[in-house]
């Protein structure tokens, strides 16, 4: 298990997260170990998986963590969308985030802004319909660009085009390949989601129109 550096006691309430998979879950597994080890003052309600039989629900069963499986098989997006965010607003939920979420969502209008994507490229550089995995990082090297990075945004009724709340930069190295510049970009994202969740918590987060500031609290 990775070790984090111990910081100063959190001050307030946990806030309560539910976390939405696809995967293998190591979104999921770095809020976990975060929480644990008491860099993130957080609880996860619940989470929810768009298939049966994926990593992350072997991760959350094994954290102890309630896992609900609604798949979209036969349903429209709205029907989808319903039973989604009734397992989330049943587990008392404060703030849902997409770990690798490749279901498009609707949001319900009760979550408006309360709903947070992670990206792994610097959005709106490849994102949309399609760009997930390592088919992210293999487009980032076909076109040859020096910089790379994640991108945590606000979830709205299509892929990638919420408010952008925090960009995380990385190198790309000449001799990069899709997996080793995916390494990279996933280990900046494990901090930047943690600290955005925390600004989320601290109400530090103001949403003006296409654009997301953070102020003083």
């Amino acid at each position: 298990m990775t070790s984090y550096p111990r910081t100063p006691p959190m001050i307030g309430s946990p806030i309560r997260i539910a976390v939405c998979v696809s995967g293998g879950g190591t979104t999921l597994q770095n809020l976990i170990d975060r929480i644990q080890h008491g860099d993130l003052l957080a609880e996860i309600s619940v989470v929810i998986a768009d298939r049966p039989g994926i990593g992350a629900i072997e991760r959350a069963e094994r954290a102890g963590l309630p896992a609900v499986v609604v798949t979209k098989a036969g349903l429209e997006r709205a029907e989808f969308s319903r039973l989604v965010f009734e397992a989330i607003e049943s587990h008392q939920t404060d703030l849902v985030i997409l770990g690798g979420f490749l279901s498009l969502l609707p949001i319900e209008a009760r979550f408006h802004h309360k709903v947070l994507n992670i990206h792994p490229s610097l959005i709106p550089a490849f994102c949309g319909r399609g760009f997930h995995g390592e088919a992210v990082h293999r487009a980032a090297l076909e076109v040859g660009v020096k910089v790379s990075g994640c991108t945590v945004h606000i979830a709205d009724d299509t892929y990638d085009t919420g408010p952008i709340v925090s960009q995380k930069v990385v190198p790309v190295l000449d001799d990069d390949t899709p997996a080793s510049l995916a390494a990279r970009v996933f280990a900046a994202e494990c901090d930047v989601l943690p600290e955005v969740i925390e600004l989320y918590r601290l109400g530090r987060l103001k949403v003006e129109g296409r654009r997301v500031r953070t102020t003083l609290g």
